[in-house]
């Protein structure tokens, strides 16, 4: 089965997704922050990464960068409360950094499990705004 690691400071945040995705079947796994998520996946790689972008340590901005240079095919769905229209455009900036979606919180659980499936599959992933 496909896994996944969940990065959020939040711990609420990650409990809830990974709910959801163990009950599809995923093996998940979750970190607190970006320098956490990097070690983690450096240990053992998963086949996609959901990643919060504002965070303590290190953010999903900077975790992005680091691990697309270390590894350019990873799969990244990056996610934030700030949405996808504000002017500080963190989920714009992660995707023009390589996260394959931006999502914003809250997360709707079918839109989040559409967006996954795709992710993995390679597809290129619509989303709402």
């Amino acid at each position: 089965m496909e896994s996944i690691l969940i990065i959020d400071d939040e711990a609420q945040i990650r409990s809830m997704i990974r709910l959801i995705l163990e009950r599809e079947g995923y093996v998940v796994t979750e970190a607190p922050d970006g320098t956490e998520g990097i070690r983690q996946f450096r240990e053992k790689p998963t086949d996609l990464i959901i990643t919060d972008i504002i965070m303590p340590n290190k953010d999903g901005i900077g975790m992005i960068i680091e691990l697309k240079k270390e590894f350019p095919g990873v799969k990244i769905i990056a996610m934030s409360g700030g949405g996808l229209n504000r002017p500080d455009g963190y989920l714009r900036g992660a995707k023009q950094l390589g996260a394959s979606c931006a999502l914003s919180k809250p997360i709707n659980r079918q839109e989040l499990l559409r967006v996954v499936k795709d992710t993995l599959k390679g597809k290129t992933v619509s989303q709402k705004t």
